[in-house]
């Protein structure tokens, strides 16, 4: 079953492009033998669209708190429309979004900052907006860390991230707190893994520390979305293929 996710726009105004947030990262890449062998953090790389930076600048924070605190300097004339601006004061940087956001009946939209994305000196905030009523735009805001932070944000650079929620649906949850030994199966699971993962981790050690051990790997169980023993789960995705906007 589809859902429709629409954006309302003025004619011919697009200036932050929508797409499918990534699957890589540059910091992921450059560690080989782990960040891209983490499932969950690739998965969650992808999970919602993008909305990108139009125009390169860099931002700094005197530290105070007053709007006039922020300095935006862009690489050419600033945009005439939907720029960086300080908005808020207390070191918060705001990006006008230039749509309004349509979800079906019961959806959110989750406005984040782009997931497994960490920059120095500047982090994202969050909100929680009833997009299938609300007829207001909204901002995407970062909150600089640490007076006198410079940062820069490039063209097609991620600002933004836009993750559908059905609404209520948190809230259906009844947590529980449970001892393993309540539950043979998930125990008897838990442990195998743990032996596996233990035998990794030493024999890892000692591919590091003995010439000719040798680097054996993970076991890419999960990866593959099977229990230690090779039972397959009843479900496992290993990438998400999120629809592009229609331009109509």
């Amino acid at each position: 079953m589809s859902h429709p996710l629409i954006a309302y726009h003025e004619a011919g105004r697009t200036d932050l492009p929508l797409v499918p947030a990534g699957r890589k990262r540059d910091w992921i890449d450059l560690d080989a033998r782990h960040g891209r062998h983490c499932l969950p953090l690739v998965m969650a790389n992808q999970a919602g669209w993008w909305v990108l930076n139009n125009r390169s600048f860099t931002a700094t924070w005197s530290g105070d708190a007053a709007t006039e605190a922020i300095q935006i300097e862009y690489d050419g004339p600033a945009p005439p429309q939907f720029r960086a601006h300080s908005q808020f004061g207390h070191g918060v940087i705001s990006f006008m979004i230039p749509y309004l956001f349509r979800t079906p009946e019961g959806f959110n939209l989750l406005v984040r900052g782009p997931a497994n994305w960490p920059r120095d000196g500047i982090a994202p905030l969050e909100g929680l907006v009833e997009t299938d009523w609300s007829v207001a735009t909204f901002t995407m805001n970062w909150k600089f860390t640490r007076p006198g932070a410079s940062v820069r944000f490039e063209v097609d650079e991620p600002v933004c991230m836009l993750v559908p929620q059905r609404r209520g649906e948190l809230e259906e949850f009844e947590p529980e707190l449970r001892e393993f030994d309540s539950n043979p199966e998930v125990r008897a699971g838990m442990a195998a893994f743990n032996r596996r993962r233990h035998a990794s981790m030493v024999q890892s050690f000692l591919a590091e520390h003995v010439p000719g051990a040798g680097f054996p790997g993970y076991e890419k169980d999960y990866m593959r979305g099977t229990t230690p023993d090779g039972e397959p789960a009843r479900e496992h995705q290993r990438k998400l293929s999120l629809r592009e906007f229609d331009p109509g």
